[in-house]
């Protein structure tokens, strides 16, 4: 046998390389590895029923089939759950777009290269948008990434906030009913006490850390927020803001505030169901942390 073929070096392992790791770890085939690994309070007692293969042309055909049978139904939920259009120029030249998905050969990583530049792009149009020097990606969702920047503005207190233990974060009362409830779960194992309210009856010598304002607001409404960003600097009371990315393109940018960290939802800028990445949270702060 040639060992030196494309299929042996790059498919495997042989017969002659499995009864040697099978040797190696003190089994005599793979049953007695599975048995011997899987509890077996836990394994099947019969064999699966499965349908017949189908061939690559057949499942699409069926899997059309299926699909044809959903109904769209237009959502009026909001709250940060939009239905967008996805443009051509975005469908075609990024979605369907080989060059970011295709390796040379099945061992090569330029499905990793494609997928780093990119959300590389996507970082950047963020800090255009936010007005922040820098940005990351792919956190889980908009709710997710505003209790990472509660628990990174946390840790970042003042030497004097830490020892005076100034625990309290304020939370904009017209924030996303989602990220309210994950702020609360994940305030309690730190110690950190959430107050909800309006930020413009906000008490400034409260004993606050840290704000969270919603921009836009859950309700619509829209705030300049200059004046009040500039109080809490001189307060030494650190702002997050989530804001809802595709909103930015219109309203001016947080980062013009001085604001010090921010999250949004950048759903509203994709097909989610189509660009998973980029429909998730997003996390921004500037260097002045």
């Amino acid at each position: 046998m040639n060992t030196d073929r494309f299929a042996l070096r790059h498919i495997g392992p042989r017969k002659a390389d499995l009864a040697s790791m099978l040797e190696t770890i003190g089994v005599e085939s793979i049953d007695q590895l599975v048995y011997e690994t899987v509890p077996e309070n836990i394994r099947l007692q019969q064999d699966l029923q499965l349908d017949p293969a189908m061939s690559e042309y057949e499942f699409l055909s069926h899997i059309k089939k299926l699909g044809d049978k959903n109904k769209q139904f237009r959502s009026y939920i909001g709250l940060g759950y939009n239905a967008p259009i996805t443009p051509a120029v975005i469908q075609r030249n990024i979605l369907e777009n080989p060059g970011w998905y295709t390796a040379y050969t099945p061992y090569q990583a330029e499905i990793a290269q494609g997928r780093l530049e990119a959300l590389l792009n996507f970082q950047t149009m963020i800090t255009d948008l936010t007005g922040m020097e820098l940005a990351n990606a792919s956190l889980l969702d908009e709710s997710t990434a505003a209790a990472e920047a509660m628990t990174l503005l946390f840790s970042v207190r003042e030497r004097a906030q830490k020892k005076d233990k100034v625990v309290k974060f304020f939370v904009d009362q017209d924030s996303l009913p989602q990220t309210k409830e994950l702020l609360k779960t994940r305030a309690i194992p730190l110690g950190i006490e959430l107050v909800e309210g309006n930020p413009q009856e906000m008490d400034m010598n409260d004993g606050y850390y840290a704000i969270l304002l919603q921009y836009p607001g859950a309700s619509g409404n829209v705030v300049d927020y200059t004046a009040f960003a500039k109080k809490c600097q001189e307060n030494n009371i650190r702002i997050a803001v989530s804001a809802d990315i595709l909103s930015l393109v219109l309203l001016e940018a947080p980062g013009h505030w001085g604001r010090r960290c921010g999250c949004g939802n950048n759903a509203t800028f994709w097909n989610t169901t189509r660009l998973w990445w980029t429909s998730r949270g997003l996390l921004c702060y500037t260097r002045r942390i």
